[in-house]
């Protein structure tokens, strides 16, 4: 059965977070909270005023409970989210105090590492406009990268437009051995983002032109280049949008803010520019914050979106 009215719908792993204000030692205090790209997309466009669900999966366990209902109680719909009683939920530990040892992750064999083709029921069954993923899930598993192939595949689903983030993490699999597998994902995708960065980390392209060479294919390419703004190539054209300058609190979640932002304005059909000055928005909006979800709108959003686009809660 076919579930509609849903915008977009987000897959991945999310993550119980452990966070220490000081270096890690016998009885540190811990404040716990969640940490997931895909996620912290379904909850920005939530918030912008889109009907977003997530689908993944959490271990039968506290910390399963605790990312689900946090997800969900930003309006994201997490029916798609199933319970493994046999795999943990993934779990990482910031211990980012002077002296610490900064993101520790215990992630290898969790329920969200057995993601697979077998889940894409749940993904199409939401009828959504937009499936987003990331390069995040193709690094926990052979299944789960299997997932995002069958996601990806034109062949498949039911029309949806697919957005790809590269989002490569070198803690998960080194460069050399993700720079073909995100490659041929990238060249799959309607809408794909990318640091300028972390493509020339990846494919050896300097610059956003020379990233368009090698993804000439996709309908809609965004290349971010951090404090400098960011290039959409869309057809034969590019359009580039300033990045704003913005007070840095922690620029953990940012980039998932930035494809929110720019994933909103397509679904309200702005035009390019408008787009990615939504993204630059909603990612300073994160930027600003000590959270990697947004939480609270940036000013200048409704005159950004005009009239008539969607409100947010």
């Amino acid at each position: 059965m076919t579930t509609s009215g849903i915008d977009a719908v987000c897959v991945g792993e999310t993550m119980a977070v452990l966070t220490s204000p000081e270096a890690l030692a016998a009885g540190t205090r811990l404040q716990v909270g969640t940490g997931g790209a895909e996620s912290n997309v379904a909850v920005a466009l939530s918030r912008l005023g889109h009907a977003s669900a997530w689908v993944s999966r959490v271990g039968d366990d506290p910390f399963g409970r605790i990312v689900t209902d946090a997800v969900a109680r930003w309006g994201v719909d997490v029916r798609g989210v199933v319970v493994d009683p046999g795999r943990p939920t993934g779990l990482y530990v910031k211990d980012t105090a002077p002296g610490g040892a900064g993101v520790l992750y215990y992630r290898a064999g969790s329920a969200a590492s057995a993601l697979s083709a077998a889940d894409a029921d749940r993904v199409w069954s939401r009828g959504a406009r937009i499936v987003h993923l990331s390069g995040i899930t193709p690094a926990l598993s052979a299944r789960a990268s299997a997932l995002v192939e069958h996601l990806l595949d034109r062949r498949t689903g039911n029309g949806a437009l697919r957005s790809f983030d590269v989002n490569h993490r070198p803690a998960l699999w080194a460069p050399k051995a993700a720079a073909p597998v995100l490659l041929d994902l990238a060249r799959r995708a309607d809408v794909v983002f990318v640091g300028r960065d972390e493509a020339e980390r990846l494919w050896g392209t300097p610059t956003a032109e020379d990233v368009r060479a090698v993804l000439p294919e996709v309908r809609m390419l965004v290349v971010k280049d951090a404090e400098h703004g960011a290039t959409c190539f869309e057809g034969t054209g590019a359009v580039f949008a300033p990045a704003p300058e913005v007070e840095v609190v922690e620029a953990v979640g940012a980039g998932d803010a930035f494809a929110a932002g720019f994933l909103s304005g397509l679904l309200d059909g702005l035009p390019v520019e408008r787009r990615l000055r939504l993204g630059h928005a909603v990612a300073g909006a994160v930027l600003r914050s000590p959270r990697d979800t947004l939480e609270v709108l940036p000013d200048g959003v409704a005159g950004i979106r005009g009239p008539g686009a969607a409100a947010g809660g």
